[in-house]
């Protein structure tokens, strides 16, 4: 079989190619009648014209901005909570503990390159 596929790597090929575009002519719908239009209109169904109305009543809504100087609005309390920033997490989240990697200032074609941090209490580099 392999010898058979190094020997007609030509007519295999083209094989391939004439199976690629008969699967496309296949897939590819045929072109319309020429005196068909491509675009038909529709008469309005029951739902669109459902969707317009409701569309024209909520354009009709007029907001009353008097609410805001009541009592009732000017007694509701702010109870909401500052959020204090956080320090950012590891450079690499699923890197193995003990094991952070940090870049160095140095690059090479746009990428960082990363280094070990070294430890020089434990005297072995254990990978």
């Amino acid at each position: 079989m392999i010898d058979l596929i190094t020997h007609h790597k030509i007519s295999m090929g083209a094989g391939a190619v004439l199976l690629a575009f008969a699967l496309w002519y296949a897939m590819v719908p045929a072109s319309p009648p020429a005196g068909e239009p491509l675009l038909t209109a529709t008469p309005a169904g029951a739902a669109d014209t459902g969707v317009v109305e409701v569309l024209l009543r909520l354009r009709a809504i007029r907001l009353d901005s008097a609410i805001f100087s009541e009592p009732a609005f000017t007694a509701l309390k702010d109870f909401s909570v500052e959020i204090v920033p956080e320090p950012v997490g590891r450079p690499n989240p699923f890197a193995p503990l003990g094991r952070d990697v940090q870049p160095t200032s140095s690059t090479t074609k746009g990428a960082v390159i990363f280094t070990k941090p070294s430890n020089p209490a434990s005297g072995t580099d254990r990978r």
